[in-house]
């Protein structure tokens, strides 16, 4: 037997950055949403940017109905997020203004009946999709008990559910994460509607800070985990991690530059494309100067480059580099980079990241700097620190930026390789730790590669050297098992030359006098062969004088004998 085919369920995008990825497309259509949060938590700006998107992105016309302000003040109050709500009204946008008179004396029992016909004969006028019923709990307040209460609600949530409209309703909840969970006077209704979300607004160690959580959503998956959000200047903006249903980031394998040549060779090659580094040290130890390089080289390349700083003013940093000749003033000039100064951005981690992620947006970015990510431990606990390091992570890969991080490190917490309270070293891809080296009343700096994830990275510690006409590093130089920098190093290195100078001429000399001896010998073995030669030829000279003396005397005695003998020969022979 074939199964049912699954029928998707449809959809309303509230335009909310993360909310919809969250919810795997935003809000039910044709059903019930509830959304309940304390004062300030931003139900309003919520509601609001969820029609504003449906009028203009999505052509749906809404319907907002106002039982706490006035349709001017709001629409007054949400012309800073720049949605125009005035220009959408009343054919895509209607405003309804149904705030009880503060002067009201209730006698007598009253319905919701005659204001939602009207909303009705008005929803099909203009084709309304999509309606809000702001603070419901201010008129549900002037029922007489639970009771009519239910009653009003089971009518509202009908006559939704048979206008088949996407449904907003927003309820104030207490201030405390119990009274949120139960809505108050009003619980019943989260086990009504189709989709909760609950909104939090509290402070954690002075920081404020802003939360939202999908308690439920009938018929979808949904991200379930507490998610942090900014009220910024587009309306809301919520920090979530990637959904487990995206599809994995790609895993580049190009090579970028550092922006020192040495480093890039102890990386194998220089930094992975979208890969996150962090470079730690104490303060003083070059870690914004390693960062300006690495934007420097970015810049470079032709890269959309944003640097962000927490200690210092944007033009107080490129007049420093510039001592190191580290030039940003003409890429920021021509618009490649963009300098932000973080000192402007309060709260907590999750604003730091929120505001982070938009200003990088809207640069188009391919690599980040942040200098230094430590500040964001002193506004949240190590785990929502750890948590936002981690999102910013996960955001950069999947966005295929380059990520840089500095750390400054205390100097009273202990080696850097045991790592910090929020962890941020075991989720980064290359950590490069800065430190000081203190010999003979110098203060020096030693760069060394803790880890580099699929890098054959040198395991040495290298002198970072800083000067007028850049940076660079030095090999490394150790005598009796120490290693030197600094002076100590001018001097070992001078006193090494010294003596190796001293060594070439000894043994210059020592070739010198062999030569000389050679030229010696060469010369007496000459004269030797000369005389050999000589004596040679009067021995040859002798040997054959003494044969031709002897072949004469043996002439000479033949002769003689012939002449003696020669009348007696002659008388024979006759």
């Amino acid at each position: 037997m074939r199964a049912p085919p699954v029928i998707a369920l449809a959809k309303a995008a509230t335009g909310i950055a993360g909310f919809d990825e969250m919810t795997g497309g935003g809000l039910p259509h044709e059903r019930t949403t509830l959304l309940m949060g304390g004062p300030g938590s931003g139900k309003t700006i919520f509601s609001l940017q969820f029609l504003a998107h449906g009028a203009q992105a999505c052509r749906e016309p809404g319907i907002f109905v106002a039982f706490e302000e006035c349709a001017d003040r709001i629409i007054a109050n949400a012309e800073s997020f720049g949605w125009n709500l005035g220009k959408l009204r009343p054919k895509r946008l209607y405003f309804l203004d149904a705030q009880p008179p503060s002067d009201l004396v209730h006698a007598g029992d009253f319905d919701l009946c005659a204001m939602l016909s009207g909303l009705a004969i008005q929803a099909a006028d203009m084709g309304a999709r999509r309606i809000v019923f702001d603070a419901l709990d201010i008129v549900m307040a002037l029922l007489p008990d639970a009771a009519a209460r239910r009653r009003e609600i089971y009518r509202l949530h009908e006559w939704l559910l048979e206008r088949r409209l996407a449904g907003l309703i927003t309820l104030k909840s207490g201030d405390d994460e119990a009274a949120a969970e139960k809505g108050g006077k009003f619980h019943f209704m989260q086990f009504m509607v189709d989709c909760a979300v609950i909104l939090d607004h509290s402070v954690v160690q002075g920081a404020s800070q802003r939360t939202l959580r999908v308690q439920k959503y009938r018929g979808s998956s949904f991200d379930e985990n507490e998610s942090p959000f900014l009220i910024g200047s587009s309306g809301f903006e919520v920090d979530v991690a990637r959904p487990q249903w995206l599809p994995d980031a790609d895993v580049p394998t190009e090579r970028i530059s550092s922006g020192v040549s040495r480093l890039d060779t102890m990386l194998d090659g220089g930094y992975y494309r979208g890969a996150s580094i962090l470079i730690t040290g104490y303060s003083g130890t070059a870690k914004t100067t390693l960062s300006g390089a690495f934007a420097e080289a970015a810049c470079a390349r032709g890269e959309r480059t944003m640097f962000v700083c927490f200690d210092s003013d944007s033009g107080e940093i490129i007049r420093n580099l510039a001592s190191v000749d580290i030039r940003l003033a003409r890429h920021v000039k021509n618009g490649r980079l963009r300098m932000v100064s973080a000192r402007s951005i309060a709260g907590s981690g999750e604003n730091y990241l929120v505001r982070i992620k938009t200003l990088a947006k809207e640069h188009r970015a391919r690599c980040l700097v942040i200098d230094p990510v430590s500040t964001w431990y002193k506004s949240g606990t190590d785990l929502s620190t750890y948590s936002v390091a981690q999102r910013l992570i996960d955001w950069a890969k999947s966005e295929g930026i380059t990520l840089l991080c500095t750390r400054l490190l205390d100097e009273m917490s202990g080696p850097a390789e045991n790592g910090s309270p929020s962890q941020i070293s075991t989720v980064v891809d290359t950590w490069i730790h800065l430190n000081y080296l203190v010999q003979a009343g110098e203060r020096n700096r030693s760069l060394s590669i803790i880890k580099s994830r699929g890098t054959a990275h040198s395991n040495q510690v290298r002198e970072l050297l800083l000067s007028n006409s850049g940076i660079t590093l030095a090999d490394t130089y150790t005598a009796d098992g120490e290693v030197l920098m600094g002076t100590l190093r001018w001097a070992k290195e001078r006193s090494a030359a010294a003596e190796a100078e001293a060594d070439e001429a000894s043994a210059e000399l020592g070739r010198v006098k062999l030569d000389a001896e050679e030229a010696e010998l060469e010369v007496r073995m000459k004269a030797l062969q000369v005389e050999l030669v000589a004596k040679q030829l009067e021995k040859a000279l002798l040997a054959r004088t003494t044969r031709g003396h002897a072949s004469e005397l043996s002439r000479g005695h033949q002769r003689m004998r012939e002449l003696r003998g020669a009348d007696a020969s002659k008388a024979v022979l006759k």
